[in-house]
């Protein structure tokens, strides 16, 4: 018995051609967003400029064969690299992700949106060099914040109701997919051409989040951004050579992406793509550690005067969180590494009572060795608070609430501190800024001179001056 099937080319896929309109066409008018924007390219180079202190980040780094040489190729910030574009967005987006710090979104799916500005400065820096030796104008640093704000719209407006990571993708789908279209629209592609390029995305090789959890948690997850963002602009790149899409990569039964991955449901969309995410989006300012334990954190600091000297006496510790935090940083047993560490909320909680901070130092090995850690950990119970997780995902809040309270063995307990909103959040934007700055002083000097470091922080806190630079010159201002 055979089945007739037509083999007529369907149109594309309605979410596809949703994304390239948006990626090629659409004007953003939010000066919110523009400014939102300026300081999370800001933040996220600073994140990258901070890893570079860490041999297991910058063993990776570089050209893919030592000693190739790229003429006009795209700069790698902090080093002295000049990479051919897909080799330097694996560069970029390696160090910007290495230490968990750069800013995020989180919904029914989680991550990082500023993962994509590995593709968008690498394809718009080798653009523009290669456009000035061709006599044609370079890019500016206002196309690289408005294929930010579009790449956050991207993936944000995704992960708003579409959870991948209930069928075990990992989210940094999200940024390939994100990156696809905004770098293809950036260097001149037609919404044709995006729509090819995304539907490559869609139908790549993606992903499991294995090395985000437990027993698995790996340094992967702190490389997984970069490889996202290479795959992305080399797509894109062969899209614009005129290779092939295939239309309905997300609809075609049996063989698509909802039949094969998403088990037969099609995405829930339910706002336009315009500019909520970077407008919206959560800065990472206070400590270099997995976001739903931010607020975790930064309670059991101010719980630390209270319990610094009488850790013997301790019963219990209590920390009330949310369904998404009990799904992915929950662990007890032994933990393996940093990136083990700094997903887990008993670690973290643990360090931030012991020291009263938390920085990224804390988990790596010698300060991990510490008996007094595992002794908390120990000792502490999670458990969900309802309104916490309804809060969490409600449009007009997404709070990120813990709260942490320490029992002794007198009977006596400690008050419970109950934080709803990171810094970071937009409801505590005013009070993150001065952080956020400062945070990016801190690595700009980690990095370079006195003089090249005022340079950049000059630049950088000028919003008419930074979105007119030509994008060649602001690269080769953090070369080292």
């Amino acid at each position: 018995m055979s089945t007739l099937m037509s083999n007529e080319r369907p149109k594309p896929d309605h979410v596809l051609v949703d994304i390239a309109q948006y990626a090629a066409n659409y004007t953003i008018t939010s000066e919110e967003a523009y400014n939102t924007a300026r300081y999370c390219l800001i933040d996220t180079l600073g994140c990258g400029l901070m890893a570079l202190r860490y041999p297991e980040c910058t063993k990776l780094l570089g050209p893919a064969v030592p000693g190739t040489l790229v003429p006009n190729g795209a700069r790698v910030p902090g080093t002295s690299f000049q990479l051919d574009p897909i080799t330097a967005a694996f560069n970029i987006g390696c160090m910007n992700r290495w230490l968990d710090y750069n800013d995020t979104w989180l919904a029914a799916e989680w991550g990082h949106p500023s993962d994509n500005l590995g593709a968008i400065l690498a394809a718009a820096d080798y653009e523009s060099r290669k456009n000035i030796a061709e006599g044609k104008p370079p890019f500016v640093m206002r196309d690289v914040l408005t294929a930010m704000i579009k790449a956050h719209e991207i993936q944000g407006i995704l992960a708003l109701e579409n959870s991948f990571n209930r069928v075990g993708l990992d989210h940094v789908i999200l940024v390939k997919v994100a990156s696809t279209a905004v770098v293809t629209a950036l260097l001149g592609g037609t919404t044709d051409e995006i729509i090819d390029a995304l539907s490559n995305a869609w139908i790549d090789g993606h992903p499991l989040r294995t090395y985000r959890h437990s027993p698995n948690t790996g340094s992967r997850k702190s490389w997984a951004a970069g490889d996202a963002t290479a795959r992305a602009l080399k797509l894109s790149l062969m899209a614009l050579k005129g290779e092939m899409g295939y239309p309905a990569a997300l609809t075609t039964p049996e063989w698509g992406f909802y039949d094969v991955l998403f088990k037969g449901n099609s995405f829930s969309i339910k706002r336009d793509f315009e500019a909520y995410v970077m407008e919206n989006v959560l800065f990472k300012i206070s400590f270099p550690a997995e976001f739903h334990g931010q607020t975790a954190v930064e309670a059991a600091i101010l719980l630390h005067p209270s319990v610094k000297d009488r850790w013997h006496e301790i019963d219990k510790i209590i920390i009330s969180t949310h369904k998404s935090a009990l799904r992915i940083i929950d662990k007890t047993g032994p933990l393996h590494n940093p990136a083990d560490r700094d997903h887990c909320i008993q670690y973290m909680v643990a360090i931030g009572l012991i020291h009263g901070h938390l920085t990224a130092e804390h988990y790596e090995d010698d300060f991990a060795s510490d008996s007094r850690i595992d002794e908390l950990r120990k000792k502490m119970v999670t458990t969900e608070d309802i309104t916490y997780s309804h809060d969490y995902l409600e449009a007009n809040k997404r709070s990120i609430a813990n709260a942490i309270q320490v029992f002794f063995q007198d009977g006596t307990s400690t008050e419970k501190i109950e934080i709803a909103y990171p810094i970071g959040h937009r409801r505590r934007r005013q009070e993150a800024i001065p952080l956020l700055l400062a945070k990016f002083d801190a690595s700009l000097k980690s990095r370079f001179p006195s003089k090249q470091t005022q340079a950049i922080l000059d630049l950088c806190q000028d919003q008419n001056v930074l979105e007119n630079t030509p994008v060649q010159q602001f690269m080769e201002l953090f070369v080292i």
